[in-house]
């Protein structure tokens, strides 16, 4: 609204005075100011709009399902190798088992008993009771092969000596043992 407008408007023959038209165009200043406040932050509103649009299209550019198949590749690769470290672990655990087994049941060769079980192998590692049937295992194998195994202590070398069979000379070792033997002497 213009003021021009208000000094030409007429209310009878009078025109309106300044104060009523000065209270009017303050009044109306008050509504276009409050009008364009919204569209003061607009260059602001506008720039944001813009920063927004420009992260969105990086966002798009990125490779989603490429960081997700990565991602996933990465998950696989560590439970892969969880189970090769728990495979390697049960694989320990069963020799330490079946070693223990063979040298308390007197194997004498470690080697070779494992060679003769070379068979029965994965069944008993798949066992549930892998201590029994490794246990019944040796037991059988002692019964076909007990060479393999000591099963009593072992007897001492035959030596001739002071026990039932005295040692009898031979020669003597130097000249006072022949003297003594010539002229029989003990001394």
């Amino acid at each position: 609204m213009k003021r021009e407008f208000l000094q030409n408007l007429k209310v009878g023959e009078q025109p309106l005075p300044k104060e009523v038209i000065d209270a009017i165009m303050g009044e109306n200043g008050a509504d276009i100011e409050a009008a364009k406040k919204p569209f003061a932050d607009y260059e602001t509103i506008k720039q944001r709009l813009e920063d927004a649009n420009k992260t969105i299209e990086e966002f798009k550019g990125m490779d989603v399902d490429g960081i997700k198949k990565a991602a996933d590749e990465w998950k696989e690769k560590a439970e892969k190798a969880e189970r090769d470290a728990a495979a390697k672990i049960a694989e320990m655990e069963f020799n330490g088992l079946l070693s223990s087994a063979i040298t308390s049941a007197k194997g004498k060769s470690v080697k070779a008993i494992l060679g003769e079980l070379a068979d029965q192998m994965d069944a008993l590692r798949a066992s549930k009771n892998q201590k029994a049937d490794i246990k019944s295992a040796l037991e059988a194998l002692k019964k076909d092969n007990g060479y393999l195994f000591d099963d009593g202590p072992t007897p001492s070398p035959y030596a001739p000596g002071p026990g039932r069979d005295p040692i009898t000379p031979q020669e003597p070792t130097s000249l006072a043992g022949a003297l003594r033997e010539k002229y029989n002497t003990k001394g």
